[in-house]
């Protein structure tokens, strides 16, 4: 997997968290969710390229 994907996937679940706590700040039970969705999602884009990773080797 290349070097700017992985980027892309560590950021998603970043972003994700950001939203999260935002969220849990301004009391907004939406961003909250919506956050931790798109923790959820790089998180198991990550441990997707990690396998792909191990299996290519």
């Amino acid at each position: 997997m290349s070097i700017a994907k992985k980027i892309a996937h560590k950021a998603e679940a970043v972003k994700g968290g950001a939203k999260k706590t935002v969220g849990r700040i301004t009391g907004s039970r939406r961003l909250q969710a919506e956050g931790r969705g798109g923790q959820a999602k790089g998180n198991i884009k990550q441990a997707g390229a990690k396998i792909k990773d191990a299996f290519k080797h």
